[in-house]
């Protein structure tokens, strides 16, 4: 199959990009409610037009913004739960990678963060949604680890989601501190404090969750 794109479709890739990159630089300042289309266009450089050959409304397109901003975490995070290693070096990767993640793409997590209880039920039910499709999958790695053994597939989803709900509270943590000096460290020390809790909860709630 040919995957060489031609002019018409690159053009068409860049308007997309230029839409997005556009909106996550305007969110920085208000929510996806106050969005105006008009707005986006206008700073993204493009035609009101335009922005309907990719979107139907703002509400895709910020349904599009949670595709992009959930998906390198959701790589990473699973990558680790795939991993071996012991407990220690697992929840050191986690928040290392929560860490670079913020550094990386500061706007598309505050976007999740605010969004995921903001005002817009679409988007807020799109963030719901893939969060819980990544707990749903998580659970299924807990499930083939040893320490997995003898949990009921409810116990395995309600820890996945607390690890979930870790991950973004360690961004939303790290995106209010400073990226630098003791406010990132402190960030860094309880987020593993945290972890670390819950995971000693995991290693004794085996034998305490049918009781």
């Amino acid at each position: 199959m040919n995957q060489t794109v031609g002019p018409r479709q690159a053009q068409r890739l860049r308007t997309r990009r230029a839409l997005l990159d556009a909106a996550l630089s305007l969110l920085e300042e208000q929510n996806l409610g106050s969005l105006g289309l008009r707005e986006v266009t206008r700073a993204a450089g493009v035609a009101t037009t335009a922005f309907y050959r990719h979107f139907p409304d703002v509400e895709e397109l910020g349904i599009a913004l949670v595709d992009e901003a959930l998906e390198n975490l959701q790589e990473g995070i699973s990558s680790i739960f795939d991993s071996s290693g012991i407990a220690a070096q697992r929840i050191d990767q986690a928040v290392d990678l929560m860490a670079g993640l913020v550094r990386a793409y500061p706007a598309h997590l505050r976007f999740i963060v605010r969004e995921r209880h903001g005002g817009v039920r679409r988007v807020r039910e799109a963030v719901a949604g893939r969060l819980d499709g990544f707990a749903r999958g998580m659970a299924e790695n807990l499930a083939a680890d040893p320490l997995g053994a003898g949990w009921s597939p409810a116990d395995l989803l309600m820890l996945a989601r607390l690890y979930v709900d870790h991950m973004v509270m360690t961004a939303s943590a790290y995106l209010a501190a400073a990226l630098e000096g003791n406010a990132w460290a402190d960030v860094t020390d309880t987020a593993r404090r945290q972890l670390r809790l819950i995971h000693a909860g995991r290693l004794n709630w085996a034998g305490a969750h049918g009781a």
